[in-house]
């Protein structure tokens, strides 16, 4: 059977698709082989009790051996509620959410000299409450403050736990700020985003007198661990590895006249510069990309190469982006570290209008979605680029695109 659609139609539904729709689209119809590899299902473990580290747990978890009393991997989020809490509810919420997800209640020990995941047994989460209803309002919000700032920076011991740690804290009876902190081997940006939809989908319920409406999760993130590792060998990674040596071959570094001597090992400190785009550059880049079939991200990593570009004299462009790498329905609603990286180079040579650049942008990024896959952390372990500790392996400037709302 033949089905016409017309073109206008199809379009405008395309150009209303996120950013990550739209690339993942385009990614599924250049690449329908690739695309068909994601049908397959993630296997339950058949140990329950431990599991291998996944390849971006493994870097932290090393990392973490280095410096134990770093907190830079700290994830701090502080939540204000208002109105009246059902505290117990409230409590339960978090008991139900540490049971859905092993991460939550996972830790990191070695067995004969490898680092393991433990996926402890459901418990009840400890969620502390600080009362500061006696304090005047400047008192209040300067505590709040203080309290925020420590759970910020304490560390996380990632062999004895919890690695989530949770503050209430009790303005007066219908104010609370809630401090929640995860380290990052158990979290990443996404994560946060599934947390916070299911504390309040959970919340709501419980305050009401329902029971969870949330459906049991297929898998759990130890499972995808172990995964990834009986995946990522043999064939698959000979072909992940060939396309990833064969970009990043012989790639420069990026040597920016602006940038001071490096120390011998990064200091994590840096500064903050904003500049705002006007509602109608914004609208234009958003129509120029509709245009290009190409995302927002796309164009704008276009445009940033560029001025790297002019900045540096260099037509050989590399710069690093972050990826979700939630590209298997299985793991959507997990709470896990699935974060990647991706190392996105592009040749600028000088003879090249924009509109080619786009469209050479726009084909690399395909190209790096299509191979998203494997870890940054294997990628860097198989290219043995030479090391510093004052320098990032590979590349030295991040491209990352966060929005309020979808392009």
């Amino acid at each position: 059977m033949k089905t016409n659609i017309p073109t206008d139609d199809f379009s405008e539904q395309i150009a209303r698709l996120s950013p990550a729709k739209r690339a993942l689209l385009e990614l599924r119809l250049k690449k329908s082989s690739a695309a068909a590899s994601y049908e397959q299902t993630i296997p339950r473990r058949a140990n329950r009790a431990s599991a291998p580290l996944s390849f971006a747990q493994q870097r932290l978890w090393f990392l973490a051996q280095l410096d134990p009393d770093d907190f830079s991997y700290n994830i701090p989020w502080a939540l204000r509620l208002s109105g009246a809490l059902n505290v117990e509810a409230f409590h339960l919420t978090l008991n139900t959410i540490e049971n859905r997800h092993e991460s939550v209640r996972t830790t990191f020990t070695t067995v004969d000299g490898k680092p393991v995941q433990i996926i402890a047994e459901a418990g009840t989460m400890l969620m502390p409450i600080v009362d500061l209803q006696t304090l005047s309002e400047d008192e209040r919000e300067a505590q709040v403050r203080k309290l925020a700032i420590e759970e910020t920076q304490r560390p996380f011991d990632l062999a004895r736990g919890p690695l989530v740690r949770v503050r209430l804290l009790r303005l007066d009876k219908e104010e609370h700020v809630l401090l929640l902190t995860l380290h990052h081997i158990i979290s990443d940006a996404w994560s946060t985003g599934v947390l916070f939809q299911e504390l309040t989908t959970l919340y709501q319920a419980y305050s009401t007198g329902r029971p969870s409406p949330l459906p049991e999760l297929p898998i759990q993130y130890a499972d995808y661990a172990v995964w990834q590792r009986e995946r990522l060998r043999g064939e698959e990674l000979d072909r992940q590895l060939s396309y990833w040596k064969g970009q990043l071959s012989g790639a420069p570094e990026l040597e920016l006249p602006t940038d001071r001597p490096r120390p011998a090992a990064q200091s994590l400190r840096g500064a903050q510069q904003s500049l705002m785009l006007s509602k109608e550059v914004s609208e234009a880049l958003r129509a120029l990309s509709r245009q290009e079939g190409m995302t927002l991200f796309m164009t704008l990593l276009a445009a940033f190469q560029t001025l790297l570009n002019r900045y540096t004299g260099q037509d050989d462009i590399v710069v690093g982006s972050a990826i979700a790498n939630r590209n298997r329905a299985e793991i959507e609603g997990l709470i896990g570290c699935f974060l990647n990286t991706l190392v996105l180079r592009t040749n600028l040579s000088s003879d090249l209008t924009f509109r080619e650049l786009l469209a050479r942008v726009k084909e690399v990024a395909l190209g790096a979605y299509t191979h998203q896959d494997l870890p940054f952390e294997k990628l860097v372990e198989e290219v043995r680029p030479e090391r510093s500790l004052g320098r990032y392996p590979l590349f030295q400037v991040m491209f990352t695109l966060t929005a309020s709302r979808q392009a």
